[in-house]
């Protein structure tokens, strides 16, 4: 079974930027979707991008378009997030996900492994 660690999270200013990573180890990390997710404070936890096994084809959610960008290396086992012009209700912790399927899912259902998040913060 797969482990996803993340990594990037942390405090920033609005209107600033943040990469997170995620490395997969111990699984077959090229033949999935992987998916990022997020989960404010008393919310709900949200599909925030998506991207299918080759990392050709990709999805950022609703209002996080043009800001906030998913990417993979399938050679370095890892998935990115870059996240820009930040907005303090960005504020969450933020979750890589393995799907299992090969096309990206919104769904949280499609998903089996997790990560145990990344903080971030976006705060004047």
């Amino acid at each position: 079974q797969v482990q996803l660690i993340e990594s990037g999270g942390g405090l920033v200013q609005p209107g600033g930027s943040l990469r997170l990573t995620c490395l997969a180890s111990g699984g077959s990390f090229s033949r999935y979707a992987m998916g990022w997710f997020r989960q404010a404070p008393g919310k709900e936890r949200e599909f925030v991008a998506g991207i299918n096994l080759s990392g050709r084809s990709t999805f950022s959610a609703g209002s996080l378009k043009g800001r906030f960008t998913i990417s993979r290396d399938n050679a370095k086992n890892t998935v990115y997030l870059q996240m820009s012009s930040l907005k303090p209700e960005d504020t969450a912790v933020y979750y890589c996900a393995q799907a299992r399927t090969e096309e990206y899912e919104s769904n949280e259902y499609y998903y089996d492994n997790w990560g145990h998040g990344t903080q971030v913060i976006v705060s004047s």
